[in-house]
């Protein structure tokens, strides 16, 4: 999450705040916000990554490797909070598939960019702004499959995939269509 420098500290503490309210466990619980991830593989992954962060200089704001206290089984992740991420770091290099968020400062509009561009992923992009304007421009600057902006509904209608390493496939609308279709080519019928 990229955030602009000035509102870097504000927007840790919302994080923070949000991630703690989280009720993790069992997801037939209707209290339950956050289940486990799906396997083993992705609970140590996810882990390996947070420990990778600390180790990098990230600071952690909350969260943190292993399961939450409360439960003593299952791929439980914490949620956790990372603040004064750079875009060098390994946690804000990888797409994580789980409950962490790095929050990762910026000094301008063309800065933020620069690092949102400057990744071997881009699935999503999310932009939220006062300025709609402002909002299509950077939006159209961005190398990902899918840019929202000032989170709407979801559209079925919106073609769905990524750029670079995180894929070129699309689902939903018109394109997803075309996984399903049979293109033929047939060549040399010229006359003459």
């Amino acid at each position: 999450m990229l955030v602009p420098r000035q509102l870097h500290e504000e927007a840790v503490g919302i994080a923070k705040q949000a991630a703690e309210s989280v009720v993790i466990g069992d997801v037939n619980d209707e209290a339950t916000m956050l289940g486990p991830v799906m396997n083993e593989r992705q609970f140590e992954r996810l882990n390996s990554l947070i420990e990778s962060a600390v180790q990098e200089g990230a600071i952690l704001v909350t969260g943190g490797p292993g399961r939450p206290s409360s439960l003593n089984r299952g791929f439980f992740v914490k949620p956790t909070v990372f603040g004064h991420v750079t875009a060098e770091m390994t946690v804000a290099r990888e797409e994580m598939f789980g409950p962490v968020v790095s929050l990762i400062p910026y000094d301008s509009v063309d800065e933020a960019i620069e690092i949102t561009n400057d990744t071997p992923y881009g699935l999503a992009a999310y932009l939220q702004s006062k300025d709609l304007g402002a909002a299509k421009r950077v939006a159209s600057k961005l190398r990902a499959g899918q840019v929202m902006i000032n989170h709407p509904t979801w559209d079925a209608s919106a073609p769905f995939g990524g750029f670079k390493q995180s894929g070129n496939g699309r689902e939903c609308g018109e394109f997803g269509f075309e996984a399903f279709l049979e293109v033929k080519a047939i060549g040399g019928l010229h006359e003459g």
